[in-house]
């Protein structure tokens, strides 16, 4: 049986979770638990949470946040399209 614990701990200003995997049976080997612990990280989110609050990012509006997100995905598209025409 999968014992999954989450704690509340904060971490570099967010609320991370404190991830622990116990084995299932004695006979589970340790990269199984490995893999695992990682796939638990993994989807937790907190990875990606600890990433974005590493460096300090000046206050935006919203519509900017939105207008900078759409040329993203339209330059995205754009060079998504090329690689499928052979030109880039």
């Amino acid at each position: 049986m999968l014992s999954v614990r989450l704690r509340d701990r904060p971490c570099y200003g967010i609320l991370a979770h404190m991830i622990e995997v116990t084995r299932k049976d004695s006979k589970e080997s340790a990269e199984n638990l490995v893999r695992r612990f990682n796939r638990r990280v993994q989807q937790s989110g907190l990875i990606i949470a600890v990433k974005q609050g590493q460096y300090f990012e000046k206050p935006i509006s919203k519509r900017d946040r939105r207008q900078k997100a759409i040329i993203r995905s339209q330059r995205k598209a754009l060079k998504l399209k090329k690689i499928k025409l052979g030109q880039r």
